[in-house]
């Protein structure tokens, strides 16, 4: 006993024991589901036995046209969201960090509430909103203008602009923090020179507030990547299922639950899986590149 805590309180052992809970997190809740799931890609799985079919399923993908869909829809949401998602978060934050801005305190709980409520009844709000019937928020306002209700829901144009704002709704506060977070940890003295030398607002936050806030940036942009193209419970709850019309609102990870669970057909939800992942690193790792975030820092 002695020699076991011994061992517990030595200073080569510590290290290590500290970093267990962390890396057994790492092995049990990641390393172990993505090499199941690349190995399940290959197998074609039911509920008595397995059976390797190699890349027959990958196969299959090129071919389909739902997923082919799919792909498009998510990639298409990705971009608009990047869109919205960065460069309104980050003037609201400038301009929350302006003496503009009153009782700043109260707008930043305002901002992120959204993000606190479940997507569940987020979706189930907007739904309604956007609803064909002629008493909607969004009917009704058609109505004030003398248009005729339309059934929002129904057509890709009108559909999505009540996805974009759901999404804009949860997350532009929380991008807003971000961005705030960034601007906090900027030297107030460079802004300070700036004023010295006549710079402008505009000249200030274009070469001052930009370049600096950059990291955070990258890390925004790179967030909303992975959940642009992971997007699934806002459209299953926007059009309450997984089925939309014409599969406007069919997402990656929609088609993967759609195979996984509804067909259970769990060895072609994985590869569906294993290319959105695929997809993710591709984008992720060219704007990575394309930021400079590899390049070595010159001293």
């Amino acid at each position: 006993m002695s020699n076991f805590k011994k061992l517990l309180h030595s200073q080569k052992v510590a290290p290590f024991i500290f970093c267990l809970p962390f890396v057994l997190s790492l092995i049990i809740f990641w390393a172990y589901p993505l090499i199941s799931g690349i190995v399940m890609s290959f197998q074609d799985i039911t509920f008595s036995n397995r059976v390797w079919v190699g890349t027959a399923h990958y196969t299959k993908l090129l071919k389909d046209k739902f997923f082919i869909t799919a792909v498009l829809n998510s990639v298409e949401y990705m971009l608009l969201t990047l869109v919205l998602l960065i460069p309104i978060p980050m003037l609201l934050a400038v301009l929350m960090e302006s003496r503009l801005t009153k009782a700043k305190g109260l707008w930043k709980v305002i901002m992120y509430i959204p993000a606190l409520t479940s997507v569940v009844i987020s979706g189930m709000l907007f739904r309604m909103m956007f609803s064909e019937a002629a008493g909607s928020q969004m009917n009704q306002m058609l109505a004030f203008f003398g248009r005729a209700p339309i059934p929002w829901l129904k057509a890709k144009g009108t559909a999505w602009i009540g996805l974009l704002l759901l999404c804009m709704w949860r997350w532009t506060g929380v991008n807003m923090l971000y961005f705030l977070s960034g601007l906090k940890a900027i030297d107030g003295s460079i802004y300070e020179s700036a004023d010295i030398d006549g710079a402008t607002p505009k000249q200030k936050f274009w070469y001052l507030t930009l370049p600096l806030i950059k990291p955070t940036t990258i890390y925004v942009v790179t967030i909303s990547v992975y959940a642009g193209l992971s997007m699934f419970l806002e459209s299953f709850m926007l059009w309450n299922g997984n089925s939309s019309p014409k599969n406007i609102g069919l997402t990656i990870v929609g088609y993967l639950y759609k195979r996984g669970i509804e067909k259970n057909d769990l060895g072609y939800a994985c590869a569906v899986g294993m290319v959105l992942m695929v997809i993710a690193l591709i984008i992720n790792f060219i704007q990575l590149v394309a930021t400079g975030t590899f390049k070595k820092e010159e001293r």
